[in-house]
């Protein structure tokens, strides 16, 4: 199989440039920003649960928060494993208007700082185990994006990591650098 990309084959006005490209990809980020946006204000309304909705693009992705001064008020929402089916439901109904995958991040009252702050806690365990004398530390199964994280956290405390498993039972696991 050939390393040819089908742009070498489109007339010279079709093909972008790097910076059109980067351009294309924002606008396409705050368009999934805003319908994802219109779904959850959908779904707030019709649980009449009061938000405010703040969107972002950065890192390839479009991140939409909801937040409530009355913090009980999103409280039920805000259980990670409600925020994840919230996020599929969310980027389905994205990709059904887009007709293009989308990796948006939701976070609902402030759920993924905390989640961050939760697996900041099981790198911390794991690498203790690895001061102890452990070869390696494996951690749970969890989402890509949470793996992302954890690879994350590793790095910044001079550890190195990498995901095993298929699927649902992909996991990282931890190593000295």
């Amino acid at each position: 199989m050939s390393d040819v990309t089908e742009t070498e084959f489109a007339p010279a006005e079709a093909q972008e440039t790097p910076v059109e490209s980067e351009e294309r990809s924002s606008s396409q980020l705050e368009e999934e920003g805003e319908i994802a946006a219109d779904y959850i204000e959908e779904l707030l309304d019709i649980a009449d649960l009061d938000g405010d909705i703040e969107i972002d693009t950065r890192g390839g992705r479009a991140y939409v928060s909801v937040t409530s001064e009355e913090t009980a008020n999103l409280r039920i929402l805000a259980k990670p494993d409600t925020v994840n089916a919230l996020q599929e439901l969310t980027r389905i109904a994205v990709q059904t208007k887009t007709g293009s995958f989308s990796r948006l991040i939701l976070d609902v009252g402030g759920s993924r700082e905390a989640r961050v702050a939760e697996l900041t806690i099981l790198v911390d365990r794991a690498i203790e185990r690895i001061d102890e004398g452990a070869s390696s530390a494996a951690l749970p199964a969890m989402s890509s994006y949470e793996r992302k994280l954890v690879h994350d956290v590793v790095a910044e405390r001079g550890f190195v990591s990498e995901s095993e498993g298929e699927g649902r039972d992909r996991h990282t696991v931890i190593r000295r650098a």
